[in-house]
């Protein structure tokens, strides 16, 4: 009889729920989805009133008739109507969120990582600098100790 068990389908759920990588992503989405709470919120109380200044609050209203007649709404419409309205706005939207999350989190973490590799190399440097110079020190030591032992010594 051997003795090859196979670990149960728990125990493989459970070492895959525990790598890391999983639990970042989670923790990825759910920092995603409050997120997009605030961009929604700055695009219905800041962008959507900037563009109701020129237009109407509500980009989803525009709209280009392909064929005519564009009468109605829903099951009553008439005619072929191209939302172009729903478009800018989801566009805004994007463009809105990649420049909060671009601004905000991509750009200082970048900086932030940029100057601990600095940090590190020059310590890095720093470290090299001083085993070189010890490793001169201990050489000339050696040399300094040959000498005097070469000195003082009588070849008879």
């Amino acid at each position: 009889m051997s003795d090859n068990k196979q670990p149960s389908v728990w125990e493989g759920f459970k070492a895959f729920l525990m790598r890391g990588n999983v639990i970042d992503l989670a923790v990825a989405v759910v920092i995603g989805a409050a997120f997009t709470n605030i961009v929604n919120a700055v695009v219905k109380g800041l962008i959507n009133p900037l563009v109701g200044a020129v237009g109407t609050k509500n980009l989803d209203s525009y709209s280009s008739c392909l064929e005519a007649p564009c009468t109605g709404t829903g099951a009553d419409a008439t005619g072929i109507r191209i939302m172009w309205g729903s478009v800018l706005g989801a566009s805004l939207s994007f463009l809105i969120t990649a420049s909060v999350v671009y601004f905000l989190m991509v750009l200082p973490m970048a900086k932030f990582l940029a100057r601990q590799a600095a940090r590190q190399k020059a310590k890095e440097g720093a470290k090299e600098v001083i085993e070189v110079s010890e490793l001169e020190v201990l050489k000339q030591i050696r040399d300094e100790l040959v000498a005097q032992r070469g000195q003082g010594r009588r070849d008879y």
